[in-house]
Order: structure tokens, then C-alpha cells, then sequence
């Protein structure tokens, strides 16, 4: 028999668990589905897997980071006890190992969601299955041979669970930095594909430049803020939270012994081949850390603040390969990003942009009326996809549920 619930959220991390947490307050009846367990993303990711802003950045309604070191930054373990007891403690209606095949159109406005326990009906579906849905690869992917191991980050686990062998990682934001400087330490001969992805100093006088920036409007920036949408698709700055939080990027890497590559044009013959662009790469980056410190220099001022002090990147030159043999390279890791994955499953083509993005306001569809999303990226706020933001989101969007 199909169930009849009156609001139903898929997914049960962060943005999923703070809308219940609202929900539950407001009363409005509910459930939460989660095909794995709560905090399944985070439990997916590498051994070493910490947060890459600090402990205090993770302000959950009702669930602020209550630890002794908010400066500091959680392993994936510890993100995970916090969601688990995150939501035990405002016991959240999470049902668990409930996968949602399809969410369909059913009369009367409703919507029939086919899961792995059965069919319910429901008034309202919010979709908080976040940002990371689906791995994403460049078109030049497909022309690697079958000879070569692939891999997406998501399924990394640490530098002894490679082959023996050198190590390609295509795609340069966080996650791939991250990974190129625990395998490159493992011992390990490292290449990395560089792109256009900005970085930012993991410290500013002693303060951490996330405190920085949070003082700015930058985190509050919205999706019109933005040059074009397709903005959003640009890697989070180059840092790290490992080992009490240092800073990682072009500059450290190279300086590390880890080899610097162009982005990846593809495969002729034998051999991979790259871009000479990556000083243009690095320069895209420097302009992006200078507009953040006048950003913050402009903050300071207004505030009558002084601003600290922000040093200017070192020059940056060497050689880079425009091609690699492919017998040389054990393992290939794709860090590229992520997309959204609603096509797959949700049967309301019409709510999505050609992007895949869901067309909506505060986080509620424009196109289809009762279907709702928490945790997408620019959802709201530069900040909606962040333990930083799903707070406000959550706020805003469980209004709009309790009023219908």
C-alpha cells in the first residue's frame, strides 16, 4: 500500500537534518529519507578527509559546533558524530537505507516517491541530497584506453590503495590539491592537471582568513551577484584544514615536488596530453587572492578596522610538460567536481536549467509548486551549500512549508 506523509526531505546531511530540525520545531509533519546513513556523504570521503573551514564555520539550528577547538578542523569521523548526534538529539524522523528511485507526478498536485521500502505519497518533496551528486569528468576522459586504472575522488581512500606506480590527478580545486599533497608525501611520483581555481592563505596575522572573509558580504554573495551562472562550477580556493590547517596550492605543491601540468586537451598515440597554460592557471588564481584581500581591505575601512597584513605571491615560474606517457602513470583520479544527478530520478524535467541546477527561489521550485531543495549551490547564498549557511536556508524554506 502506498504511505501518505505530508512532507518528505531526501537526504540526510547538514541541509536535510537543519530543514527537519526547523520542521520538527514548527511541528509540521515529516519524514527524512537517507539511502545510506545520516551523514553518508561525509562518511564517503578519503581516510584523511578533514574540514577545510573551521569548527566554529558549522552553525546548525540547534546544532553549533560545541567543541574546544573551533579554530581547529574536524576529521570526517568527528563530522560525522556531529550530524549522528545532531540528530538523536532533536530525534529527526530519519528513516535509513531508504533509497528514493523516482519521485513522479500523482494527482491532485501530490508526488509519488518509489523507494526501496515502498511507495508514499506526499504534499511536499525537498530534495537535500546537496551539491555532490555525480563526479564529474572532462569530455577528455573518455579517450583514455582501457589499460589505464580510473578512478573519482569519491572512491580514494588513502596512497597504499593505489597500484605501486606514478599517479595522475586531472582537476586542481580543493580536493585535488589536497590529494596530489598526501600521495606526493606518501612517497609517491604525483602529477597534477591544473585549472583555474583560486587559493587563499590558510592564515592572516594569526587569524584564520576564513574569519576574514566571513566579516566581508562575500559568503552572502547571491547567484545574480555572480559574472554568469555557469560561476558557481568554480573550484572552492586552494587550502587545507589537515595537520591544523596550512596553506596548499599551486606554489606549495611545486615547492613539494609534485610535477605542475597544463589542463588536459586529451590522448594521441600513447601519451597524454596537456596545455601549456599553466602560468595562466596560476595568475587566474593570484587575481582571485588579490580581490579578496581588497575585499577585506575595504571591510577593514569601513569598519575602522586595520586591516592585516596580506602579502603579495611570490613569482611564479618553471617548465611544464605538454605530454606524459601513458605506461608511466599507475593510477589516474579525477577531481574535477561534481554535477547535479536530479535527472536521474526525478521525473519533472521541466524544474531543472540545461545546467541541471533546480530553477527556484529560497529554495523553493518556481516551476513546480511543492517541490523544494536545500543544500544547492548559490541556493540562496554563496554560502547555502556550507555548514555556514544551511541555518539561514532552513529558516527561510521551513517558513514556506508551515504556511502551506
Amino acid at each position: 500500500m502506498t504511505e501518505s506523509i505530508d512532507a518528505v526531505i531526501v537526504g540526510a546531511g547538514q541541509a536535510g537534518l537543519s530543514l527537519s530540525h526547523e520542521l520538527v520545531a514548527a511541528g509540521r509533519e515529516h519524514v527524512v529519507l537517507e539511502r545510506g546513513r545520516v551523514g553518508e556523504t561525509w562518511r564517503g570521503r578519503w581516510d584523511s578527509f578533514c574540514l577545510v573551514i573551521p569548527n566554529w564555520t558549522v552553525q546548525l539550528p540547534g546544532g553549533h559546533y560545541r567543541g574546544d577547538d573551533p579554530d581547529g578542523f574536524m576529521p570526517k569521523r568527528e563530522i560525522v558524530d556531529h550530524l549522528v548526534t545532531y540528530a538523536e538529539r532533536f530525534r529527526a524522523p530519519v528513516r535509513e537505507g531508504v533509497t528514493v528511485t523516482s519521485l513522479e507526478p500523482a494527482d491532485h498536485g501530490s508526488f509519488l516517491l518509489r523507494t526501496t521500502a515502498g511507495e508514499i505519497r506526499a504534499k511536499d518533496v525537498v530534495l537535500a541530497s546537496g551539491g555532490y551528486q555525480k563526479p564529474h569528468r572532462p569530455p577528455a576522459a573518455a579517450q583514455l584506453p582501457d589499460s589505464v586504472r580510473t578512478i573519482d575522488a569519491q572512491d580514494y581512500a588513502n596512497p597504499t590503495a593505489l597500484p605501486p606506480g606514478k599517479v595522475l590527478i586531472i582537476g586542481s580545486g580543493q580536493t585535488g590539491c589536497q590529494l596530489a599533497e598526501e600521495i606526493s608525501e606518501a612517497g609517491r611520483e604525483v602529477f597534477l592537471a591544473c585549472g583555474r581555481a583560486p587559493w587563499i592563505p590558510r592564515r592572516l596575522e594569526e587569524r584564520d582568513t576564513i574569519a576574514w572573509i566571513n566579516d566581508t558580504p562575500y559568503f552572502d554573495a547571491s547567484l545574480s551577484d555572480l559574472p554568469s551562472p555557469a560561476a558557481r562550477l568554480l573550484a572552492n580556493p586552494q587550502m587545507s584544514g589537515r595537520s591544523g590547517g596550512h596553506d596548499l596550492n599551486y606554489r606549495t605543491l611545486q615547492a613539494q615536488g609534485v610535477q605542475l601540468l597544463g589542463h588536459f586537451r586529451g590522448v594521441a598515440g600513447s601519451r597524454a596530453h596537456f596545455a601549456d597554460d599553466v602560468a595562466e592557471s596560476v595568475a587566474f588564481g593570484d587575481a582571485r587572492y588579490a580581490q579578496i584581500c581588497e575585499l577585506i581591505r575595504k571591510t577593514c575601512a569601513d569598519g575602522s578596522v586595520p586591516a592585516p597584513e596580506m602579502p603579495v605571491p611570490p613569482p611564479f615560474a618553471a617548465n611544464f610538460p605538454e605530454s606524459i606517457a601513458l605506461h608511466e602513470i599507475a593510477t589516474v583520479i579525477f577531481t574535477s567536481g561534481f554535477r547535479p544527478d536530479y535527472a536521474r530520478w526525478v521525473r519533472f524535467p521541466e524544474a531543472f536549467d540545461s545546467d541541471g541546477f533546480p530553477i527556484q527561489q529560497d529554495g523553493s521550485s518556481t516551476v513546480v509548486p511543492g517541490l523544494h531543495f536545500m543544500g544547492v549551490h548559490f541556493q540562496r547564498k554563496r554560502k547555502s551549500a556550507t555548514f555556514l549557511g544551511a541555518a539561514e536556508d532552513a529558516t527561510v524554506l521551513a517558513e514556506t512549508l508551515s504556511a502551506r
